[in-house]
């Protein structure tokens, strides 16, 4: 009796060699079709950023425009058509946020100046006979105005000259001087930000035409795409960390705040982030603490005995207590931690903005899986948690030990990962469909804007950042698979296709419709994906391990073992042959689209210039990345972006001829 009662057991190891079996297919034949469209899309076109290398390392005796450009094409790859080696331009761009604070501050002053005023009636005079309402003066010459009552209507009479009829008081700006900036003095607001914004430009005239100090890093322009694709896939040079090339991102995708920075200040503040990053995780973990105390009454009632008492005499409020309220927390948490992390990952010192959302991918995964979901899970819903939380480093390096702990505490918290789900599809997914913080946001922007330009700023859609939802996507695809062997497992799976179903509809709706995201990081995101679910699956072959060394079946356990080195070996076998596909482009796609270009530029009788042949459009038109980076070259643009006037009607700052005995900006120099 015994034996056909455990008979069925044979089921987890089959069903664990058939879902990895399945799991692995479908990660292979996906990545293959994202391959095949990547390789096809990105050889077919010919854009700047394709062409254009980034070179770090440049020895002291390379580092300018000429020599780069001697030593790459003295290695017989390709001919270089640009070079543009980085400096240290920290001086420059602190110029150009300084004048653009001066140029919103100019801008407010004009508003607050021009803004409209109540009209006052004069008490003396009959109603008929009251003045111009509070306005801009109209021209009687004025060529727009040649309609005789519109005329009448807005000058009190032909024979009198237009004007404003109250004073308006001209907005005044409180500056410190002497020393310590203890002293300070009203001016007039715009005068002194005028004055301001005109020294300003002429110092960031003067900086332009400054020779900086080079840094080791430049941005080399190839001729071609096969080129450009030779020199990333080589090494350039015999010296470590000499000479490295890498595929650039986008010229609007470069950080270049950033790209002065020397490699030693960025790798100390990559090692920074990433140990305060691992004190965050120890915090974290004792955050979680309290929280599962609340998982379970007989926890609660190791520490309070009376409100155990009273959660045991309402049902009600024992299930609002342990279901709902640790649910509601750990969304409340997984929301404002992934914030943290964005913010840590832009401090590190990253050249793109493409590279800095696939840190924050990583570092949110790393939350949500290590701390909410391993740590959280081991705690449990054990009344002896603090034991298991003295003892997690063990059952972390035991893997015995391990895959019994996880287990045993995730048939427990199945209610909690029920409701956690069911929170994140059916709870959270239509706040995110309505933009509930951007509208939420909206009205207090909207209270503070003032100019033109506040106002321009507050109708720009908000960015859609991958590594916000992405994380927690992949959270729950891993509890699904996980859960999926386990009793009841049905409440995890059907609350999982709920969340996918309205997940997808909610997230295409937002790259297409609701929000903008223009990072350039053709792909690299996928291999990120299935490095994560790989893990999941590792993590799903523990799990059933663990069940079975529940009801004591250690032959079946012990038959997972080759699974998880099989796994493991696929993994690292998948690394080496597929990810160098989604980083590169190889060279046959590339060559297939340059023989379609030839063919199409002979037949157009056009010449063999290949300035020319990448400037215009070709007969198979051009691809979205071609277009949008049509004219784009890699330069700094604080080194020729225009310096921009106010936004403000029939105002030119730089071109007004009013004169200030003494300009306030001289008088406290």
């Amino acid at each position: 009796m015994p034996e056909v009662e455990t008979d069925y057991l044979w089921m987890y190891p089959v069903f664990a060699y058939v879902f990895t079996a399945l799991a692995l297919y479908l990660i292979t034949s996906e990545t293959r079709n994202i391959i095949e469209v990547r390789q096809e899309y990105l050889g077919s076109q010919t854009t700047i950023t394709d062409r254009t290398i980034r070179l770090s390392g440049i020895p002291p005796e390379l580092q300018s425009e000429e020599k780069i450009k001697d030593f790459i094409q003295e290695l017989g790859i390709g001919n270089v058509e640009s070079v543009l080696l980085c400096r240290r331009w920290a001086e420059l761009d602190q110029h150009i946020v300084k004048r653009n604070d001066y140029l919103r501050r100019l801008e407010e002053a004009y508003t607050v100046y021009q803004g409209q005023r109540s009209i006052e009636r004069n008490l003396e005079a009959l109603p008929i006979a009251q003045p111009v309402p509070p306005g801009p003066s109209v021209d009687p010459e004025d060529d727009e105005h040649d309609d005789e009552e519109h005329r009448r209507l807005l000058r009190s009479g032909d024979s009198m000259p237009a004007q404003t009829p109250y004073a308006r008081v001209r907005p005044k700006a409180k500056i410190y001087f002497g020393r310590f900036n203890l002293r300070s003095r009203q001016v007039d607001a715009i005068d002194y930000y005028e004055e301001k914004l005109r020294v300003i430009d002429a110092e960031i005239r003067d900086l332009r035409n400054k020779d900086f100090e080079p840094v080791p890093l430049a941005f080399v322009t190839m001729d071609t795409v096969a080129a450009s694709q030779m020199a990333c896939q080589a090494v350039l040079d015999p010296s470590p960390l000499q000479l490295l090339a890498n595929p650039s991102p986008a010229p609007a995708d470069i950080v270049w705040t950033n790209t002065y920075l020397s490699r030693r200040s960025r790798m100390f503040r990559s090692w920074s982030i990433t140990a305060f990053i691992l004190l965050l995780t120890i915090f974290w973990s004792v955050t979680f603490v309290p929280i599962a105390t609340f998982l379970n009454t007989d926890t609660i009632r190791e520490f309070f005995p009376s409100f155990a008492e009273l959660l045991d005499s309402h049902p009600l409020v024992q299930s609002l207590v342990t279901n709902q309220l640790p649910t509601i927390a750990v969304t409340l948490l997984n929301a404002i931690v992934p914030y943290l992390y964005d913010w840590l990952s832009n401090c590190q010192g990253m050249t793109s903005q493409g590279d800095v959302e696939l840190s924050v991918i990583s570092k949110n995964f790393f939350f949500t899986f290590f701390n909410f979901f391993i740590v959280f899970t081991i705690l449990g819903t054990a009344s002896n948690f603090y034991d298991k939380y003295k003892d997690i480093g063990k059952n972390l390096r035991d893997t015995t030990r391990f895959a019994w702990t996880l287990a045993s505490s995730l048939q427990r918290l199945l209610a909690f990962y029920t409701n956690f789900i069911i929170l994140q599809g059916l709870g959270l997914f239509p706040f995110r469909l309505l933009e509930f913080g951007t509208m939420a946001l909206y009205p207090i922007g909207l209270m503070g804007a003032k100019t033109p330009r506040d106002y321009a700023e507050l109708i720009q859609p908000p960015r859609f950042s991958y590594g916000l939802y992405l994380p927690q996507t992949l959270l729950i695809f891993i509890i699904c698979v996980v859960y999926s062997v386990l009793r009841d497992s049905w409440k995890v799976i059907l609350s999982g296709l709920v969340y996918f179903v309205i997940g997808s509809f909610v997230y295409k709706y937002q790259l297409l419709y609701a929000m903008d995201h223009r990072q350039h990081s053709t792909g690299k995101s996928w291999v990120m994906i299935c490095d994560r679910v790989q893990i999941g699956i590792i993590l799903f072959q523990i799990t059933v391990g663990g069940q079975l060394a529940l009801k004591k079946a250690l032959l079946r356990s012990v038959m997972l073992v080759p699974l998880v080195v099989g796994s493991v070996w696929f993994f690292y076998v998948y690394g080496r042959t597929y990810k160098p596909l989604m980083e590169f482009i190889a060279l046959k796609s590339v060559r297939r689209a340059e023989h379609a270009d030839y063919e199409s530029a002979e037949l157009q009788g056009s010449d063999s210039d290949d300035h020319h042949r990448y400037e215009r459009e070709a007969n198979h038109g051009q691809t979205v990345d071609e277009s949008r980076e049509r004219g784009m070259r890699f330069v700094n643009p604080s080194l020729i972006s225009p310096l921009e006037k106010v936004w403000i009607a029939d105002i030119i700052t730089h071109n007004s001829n009013r004169a200030t005995q003494n300009p306030p900006g001289d008088e406290i120099a």
